[in-house]
């Protein structure tokens, strides 16, 4: 059997779809280690919400970055703190930046 990772998926929450993909994984910058990335977008709307989350503790340490922890679970629980927290899919604009912790919340 064949195991594939899953780097996007879509999401029902209040009878409303939700995609959600991974943009970027954990990197190394001039400014020092960036998290992941998630774009959320609610199906058939124009306005993209972003979750970044925090530095995976084993990159600070110095380990090998392995793989991201991210699934629809964690991505549904982002989109609800980013619409708790103002953002508004079907308005327009750039899309709106979120930071989460390692559990989207």
């Amino acid at each position: 059997m064949v195991h594939t990772r899953s780097l996007g998926g879509i999401v029902e929450i209040d009878g409303l779809k939700y995609e959600w993909q991974l943009q970027r994984e954990p990197q190394f910058t001039a400014d020092g280690w960036k998290g992941m990335t998630v774009s959320l977008r609610q199906i058939d709307t124009q306005r993209e919400a972003l979750l970044e989350f925090p530095t995976p503790k084993r990159l600070l340490k110095g380990l090998p970055k392995g793989r991201s922890q991210i699934n629809d679970v964690i991505a549904a629980r982002g989109i609800r703190a980013a619409l708790s927290a103002g953002w508004e899919p079907a308005s327009r604009g750039k899309p709106m930046i979120f930071m989460v912790d390692a559990n989207g919340e």
